[in-house]
C-alpha cells in the first residue's frame, strides 16, 4: 500500500474565501507548488480532501466544485505538479440541521474511501489543513496531521489546543504538529520521514 498526503483545500492548497465559487477567484497558497513537488518527491499521493457545504447551502452546484479543482490543476500544471484526487462532501453540517453524512470532515470518511479506491495506507500517511475538522478527520482516520496558521488556522489551534491536556494528547493518540504554512508542513514531513531537516 502506497503513502499519501492528503490536504484540506481552502486556506491550505488554495487562499482561503468563503465559499469559493468561482474558478477565477482562485489562488494558490505562497508556496504550495514548491511544498507538492517536495512531498512528491519522497513518493507521497497527494489527495485533496475538502468540505463543500455551498453545494448544499445551494451557494453553487458540484460542477462549480470541480471547476474550482480544474482551476488548481491548470495553476499547478506550469508547475510539473498535481494532485493525484480530489475528494469533495457537497454535504453541510448536521449541527445546523442538514442530513447528516459519512464524508463530511471531521469524520474521515474522504480519507477511507482515498484509502480503498487509490490503495492507500493512511497509518503511514499525514493529513494537513487548517482547521480542527482537518485535525480530527486525519487523526480519526489514522494518519499524523499538521494543522496550518493559514486560513481558519490560528482560531483552530487554540480550539485544538485548549480541548486537551498534554497529557491526554499523548494517552489518546491526537498529538499533532503546527505549521506556519503548506511550505513549513511540507518540511516538518521531509524532516520526520527522513531525519533530515530543510
Amino acid at each position: 500500500m502506497e503513502r499519501a498526503v492528503f490536504l484540506d483545500r481552502d486556506g491550505t492548497l488554495i487562499e482561503y474565501r468563503s465559499y469559493p465559487g468561482d474558478p477565477g477567484d482562485v489562488k494558490l497558497a505562497p508556496g504550495a507548488a514548491e511544498a507538492l513537488r517536495r512531498l512528491k518527491g519522497l513518493n507521497f499521493r497527494l489527495v485533496v480532501v475538502t468540505n463543500q457545504s455551498g453545494v448544499a447551502r445551494g451557494y453553487f452546484d458540484e460542477s462549480a466544485v470541480e471547476k474550482i479543482h480544474g482551476r488548481i490543476r491548470e495553476l499547478l500544471q506550469p508547475e510539473g505538479i498535481a494532485p493525484d484526487a480530489f475528494y469533495y462532501c457537497p454535504h453541510g453540517p448536521a449541527e445546523e440541521g442538514y442530513e447528516g453524512c459519512c464524508c463530511r470532515k471531521p469524520l474521515p470518511g474522504m480519507i477511507l474511501q482515498a484509502a480503498k479506491d487509490l490503495g492507500l495506507d493512511p497509518g503511514k500517511s499525514w493529513m494537513i489543513g487548517d482547521s480542527a475538522c482537518d485535525i480530527r478527520a486525519g487523526l480519526s482516520g489514522g494518519c499524523r496531521a499538521i494543522l496550518l496558521r493559514t486560513g481558519r488556522g490560528a482560531e483552530s489551534e487554540l480550539e485544538l489546543f485548549s480541548a486537551f491536556t498534554v497529557g491526554q494528547k499523548e494517552k489518546s493518540g491526537t498529538m499533532f504538529s503546527v505549521a506556519d504554512d503548506l511550505r513549513a508542513a511540507a518540511g516538518l514531513i521531509v524532516q520526520a520521514e527522513t531525519g533530515f531537516s530543510t
